[in-house]
């Protein structure tokens, strides 16, 4: 591994970052001059498979647009077929209505036998006399299938013109010998179909009916309805969509073609390859250019950076030497982002020694002011407790759960960096410390942010209220509820500042008396939180449920305006 490493770092001498700079350049453009020619090479193959992926979406827009023109034609059919004329037999009624319906579009209708006889047909009068079906055997074909059928194109006895038929069955008996209704199109109708999108010069698109002839054709060719496509086209085509490659007179053609749906019925795009010839030289010539001007750029921007770079490099030196000699320097501006920020770091160096002196200094200081003020909140608890209880036992339960609600407060504000938590989230974590879940609690009010001796004092406060509500409370059965709500009163006066209205509501709960003896709870939950607030707490020892309410001043809770 070392002997490769060094014979790596003998390929690169001891050079300027200039010298650098201009072989990375000649690197860097003679792969690109390689690439481009490649690419060129390549350039009209790769086109030429798009051209033949766009050939053959073009054909599949075409086929989807029939498709859903079949499907339209398809649910009419059902509509006409299921008519309460038709199925009364009046044929006169049925005549005026389907002919009165449809009278708007280039559809009809056609009520014909087993062999092909008209029985009715709203292209002509009611009553006049009608010649055989020119196509009988889509009545047959719709017999035999017992489905809609989809003939292919036809000249029409009764229309004179190139039409196509979708006929449906009729299963019931009827008095007339109505065995199939037929849908009538003329092929024309569909010419707005087949021409898709804009057609290159030279290019046209047809729709073909499973025998291979043309229903309906546009563009430079716009081959008549009828006319049989070539046998060789019809070998060409495999699959449901795709394209083919032919020659034609000399030239070679493109055909791209899909089928449609569930329909013998297929659409196609073809043309002349060389009449999209002209864009190919065109796409060359604007990437050779394009390669010439890049090289250049790049070239001149190369002798631009190399510029800039060993000028800021040689800045940043002098400024390093300055601060090896124990000057404070101020960092340098020059034209590259890095090296600025080589610069801001080389000058924060020179200030880090005495900030981190101060910062140690700091941090010192508060450590000791807020050792002091949990030891004494520890130490004001315990003396409390103390004195209300001679059993050890018991006095030791009441410091661990207290020293614990107190413990998720110092841990939580320590997350925090002792900036304050949410009155929400300390809410949750002094319930869920002693209930172990707040299912059973709602809780309501602004965000507010509270500072770190709040959350120490709400935190007993809370701790003490939840342990009594679990022992005799709401929260001792399954039914009990506690609300805690909280929200800002604004001052009445300009004098007077904004206050906090805290509520501790229970209810569901046993019957609530009032108690005959006050311990260390009862004065965390009313001397404490009014003293350390500077507020007033009532207590309501309502039987519907307990009611402890703190109004003190906004600026006793907020983060940043007490400590």
């Amino acid at each position: 591994m070392n002997r490769v490493g060094r014979l790596f770092a003998g390929l690169f001498p001891t050079a300027s970052i200039g010298s650098y700079l201009a072989a990375m350049a000649v690197l860097a453009t003679v792969p690109l001059l390689v690439f481009v020619a490649f690419l060129l090479l390549q350039l009209e193959r790769s086109q030429f498979q798009t051209m033949r992926t766009d050939v053959a979406d073009d054909a599949q827009a075409i086929s989807r647009a029939v498709e859903r023109k079949i499907a339209d034609m398809e649910t009419t059919l059902a509509l006409v077929a299921n008519s309460v004329e038709l199925q009364q037999g009046d044929l006169q009624a049925f005549h005026a209505r389907v002919g009165e319906s449809l009278k708007e579009s280039s559809l009809y209708v056609m009520l014909a036998r087993r062999d092909g006889v008209q029985v009715l047909n709203t292209r002509m009068p009611w009553g006049a006399a009608l010649k055989p079906m020119a196509n009988p055997g889509s009545v047959m074909a719709a017999l035999r299938s017992g489905k809609v059928e989809l003939s292919g194109v036809f000249f029409g006895a009764t229309s004179e013109r190139w039409v196509v038929n979708l006929t449906m069955p009729v299963t019931a008996r009827t008095s007339d010998g109505i065995n199939a209704v037929v849908l009538t199109q003329d092929a024309a109708s569909l010419a707005s179909l087949a021409a898709g999108e804009a057609l290159p010069s030279g290019w046209s698109s047809a729709l073909v009916d499973g025998d291979g002839r043309i229903v309906v054709s546009n563009g430079a060719e716009n081959k008549p309805s009828g006319t049989e496509i070539e046998q060789s086209w019809l070998d060409l085509m495999y699959g449901s969509n795709n394209s083919a490659v032919f020659y034609q007179n000399g030239r070679q053609y493109l055909m791209g073609y899909a089928k449609v749906a569930d329909w013998p019925w297929r659409a196609l795009v073809w043309g002349p390859v060389d009449s999209l010839k002209g864009s190919f030289i065109t796409l060359w010539q604007s990437l050779l250019i394009g390669s010439l001007v890049l090289m250049t750029l790049l070239l001149g921007i190369v002798l631009v950076a190399a510029h800039h770079l060993r000028s800021a490099i040689r800045r940043i030196a002098c400024m390093a030497e300055r601060i090896g000699h124990g000057e404070i320097v101020s960092p340098v501006r020059t034209k590259i982002l890095e090296a600025n920020q080589v610069a801001v770091a080389l000058s924060n160096a020179s200030f880090d020694r005495a900030e981190a002196e101060e910062r140690i200094h700091f941090i010192l200081q508060e450590l000791v002011h807020r050792t002091k003020n949990i030891l004494s909140l520890v130490q004001a608890m315990m003396r409390q407790l103390a004195r209300g209880t001679d059993d050890v036992e018991e006095f030791q339960r009441a410091v661990s759960g207290r020293l614990a609600g107190l413990a998720q407060s110092i841990e939580a504000l320590a997350k925090q960096q002792w900036g304050g938590i949410p009155l929400a989230s300390l809410v949750d974590l002094q319930l869920t410390t002693v209930t172990g879940s707040v299912d059973r609690i709602h809780r309501r009010g602004p965000d507010l942010l509270v500072n770190a001796n709040a959350v120490q004092n709400l935190g007993l406060v809370f701790h003490e209220l939840a342990t009594n509500s679990v022992k005799y409370g709401a929260l001792s059965v399954l039914e009990g509820r506690l609300w805690i709500e909280w929200e800002v009163l604004e001052p009445a006066t300009q004098d007077e500042e904004p206050r906090l209205r805290l509520q501790w509501i229970e209810q569901y709960g046993p019957p609530v008396t009032k108690p005959t003896r006050r311990g260390f709870g009862s004065t965390v939950i009313e001397r404490h939180a009014a003293s350390a607030f500077a507020g007033n707490v009532t207590i309501d020892f309502d039987p519907a449920g307990l009611r402890w309410t703190l109004v003190a001043p906004l600026s006793s809770f907020l983060a940043g305006s007490t400590d």
